[in-house]
């Protein structure tokens, strides 16, 4: 007998709908002969032990036969152990211990036990944006990520704690309703949760100039590299980050929680990532981890940073090939990765921030301590950021060491809510103002050259400081666009809607350490 069910597999951050075909001879063997077709991995042959043993251990009794499986489309290489649901029910319906109907309404996705209970599987919601866009009603899935698929809205999420449970709900399915309740979960309501944070500005003393570049940052998603000695606050400062940064929108969290589910670092009973993300890699690091890779492509730091923050602290430690890879995401927003069989792509649209020392002691331009190193070594360390690589980076800023009477003062520092409420406002603005001219653009780093000379335009004293300040610091096109960029921050976190001069020679103010350092 044959029969038929539906699952699925995941591609990138995309979903493909798998027929699960299987065909019970029927003729009685002295044991089972399980033949497995369409391009299935080691994990995927695997399963006829996990199922064979999952259904015994359920209490069912299937003779000794010939088994035939074909997971379709034949031509797509099939892996992971999501597949062992639907063998096992299609084993069990073309043996007639379970008679089915409508099975091509239903999905079943999730990984079988040998005592037959089911365990959670990676990439489970765009799973189910797939039975959403494919008119599946009904998903049937593991507790553990019933959660994530419930998210999507029009399709009905049934957990499932073992494959006893799933045979229950395809017999009430077959009788005409499954009688429980599909799990509901709002999205925006899990959005609007205040979100704790254990660490604020208020806890940094001084570094005024460097929360001031923090908070240019964060309002409109620009780049930033902090360069100061050892000890002076970098890191601390960009632990700080995300608490000022603006929340996530549904949009923007669906498209989070997508990449980190199918990336397997979702937090485990997450419907959906709330906070934006904050990945720090050390600086070991290889160019696959950073930029994603592997024989079936998974999403590095970058992606998973997507709609974060990309920290790399010690940034002249990492490898220069691993640095360079990130000159074409933090331009595109994207990566694509190709490989013989197939090419894929995953955003990557993640705010840098890095913190670097200015030489390998660290004390070039310190008051209070001696450097030891002499100019060509200064040199070769700092040269191991390229210049193009520094050309897309936004905001540069020198973080001094932080002063004793800074240190003991009692005057309390800047929170991170009054940050916060200024960031916030300057968002807003960014908001109505790409909205009203239909855009779908999130912040004022991602403008395009059409929107930068829509929204960017110059009074002729700003226009001449910037012409000034390109010559004389030989800045290239990109660096152009971008202190425009970064103009229209800081006019938007003063309210301001035309740009001004103080609003240019900030931004001009924060490409002068390049030219320090990197001359």
């Amino acid at each position: 007998m044959l029969a038929k069910t539906l699952s699925a597999a995941v591609y990138g951050i995309d979903a493909h709908l798998i027929d699960v075909e299987v065909d019970f001879s029927g003729i009685k063997l002295m044991e089972d002969r399980f033949y497995m077709v369409g391009l299935p991995d080691s994990a995927v042959r695997e399963s006829r032990e996990r199922v064979r043993a999952a259904i015994k251990n359920s209490g069912f009794q299937i003779p000794p036969t010939s088994i035939t499986i074909n997971l379709a489309p034949a031509d797509l290489k099939k892996e992971g152990s999501g597949f062992d649901l639907a063998i096992a029910i299609s084993i069990l319906h073309a043996s007639g211990a379970m008679q089915l109907k409508n099975m091509q309404d239903v999905l079943l996705i999730g990984e079988l036990g040998l005592d037959g209970m089911l365990r959670p599987v990676p990439g489970m919601l765009p799973i189910a944006i797939l039975a959403r866009d494919r008119g599946i009603r009904t998903l049937i899935v593991p507790r553990a990520n019933a959660q994530e698929a419930a998210v999507v809205a029009g399709v009905s999420v049934y957990p499932a704690e073992s494959l006893n449970c799933v045979r229950q709900l395809l017999n009430e399915h077959a009788s005409g309703a499954i009688q429980a309740a599909p799990l509901q979960v709002e999205a925006r309501q899990l959005l609007s949760e205040e979100q704790q944070f254990h660490v604020d500005f208020a806890d940094v003393r001084g570094q005024t100039g460097s929360k001031r570049a923090l908070e240019v940052a964060a309002a409109g998603g620009h780049n930033i590299l902090m360069i100061g000695p050892p000890g002076s606050g970098k890191t601390m400062l960009a632990k700080r980050l995300p608490t000022i940064l603006a929340p996530l929108t549904l949009d923007e969290a669906l498209e989070t929680t997508k990449i980190h589910s199918v990336a397997s670092v979702l937090a485990e009973g997450a419907g959906l990532v709330t906070e934006r993300p904050f990945r720090s890699p050390h600086h070991t690091i290889s160019d696959a981890g950073l930029i994603g890779g592997g024989a079936v492509p998974r999403p590095g730091e970058v992606s998973l940073a997507h709609n974060g923050v990309l920290f790399l602290d010690e940034l002249p430690e990492f490898p220069r090939n691993v640095l360079e890879v990130m000159r074409q995401p933090l331009e595109d927003g994207n990566v694509v990765i190709s490989r013989a069989a197939m090419s894929l792509s995953f955003p990557a649209r993640f705010m840098l921030a890095a913190a670097m020392n200015p030489c390998p002691c660290g004390y070039f331009n310190d008051k209070s301590r001696e450097c030891h190193c002499t100019p060509p070594i200064i040199q070769r360390y700092v040269a191991k950021v390229s210049g193009p690589l520094l050309d897309r980076i936004d905001i540069h800023i020198e973080v001094p060491a932080v002063q004793y009477r800074e240190l003991r003062s009692t005057t309390p520092a800047e929170s991170s809510l009054a940050i916060r409420t200024r960031v916030l406002a300057a968002r807003e603005r960014q908001r109505a103002r790409f909205t009203e001219a239909k855009q779908k653009t999130y912040s004022n780093a991602h403008m395009g050259s059409r929107q930068i000379r829509a929204f960017c335009a110059l009074p002729p004293e700003a226009e001449r400081l910037l012409e000034r300040a390109m010559q004389q610091q030989g800045l290239t096109a990109r660096a152009h666009d971008r202190i425009l960029k970064t103009a229209r921050t800081i006019a938007d976190l003063e309210g301001a809607d035309q740009l001004a001069v103080p609003h240019i020679a900030e931004a001009i103010q924060y490409r002068t350490l390049d030219r320090s350092y990197w001359n």
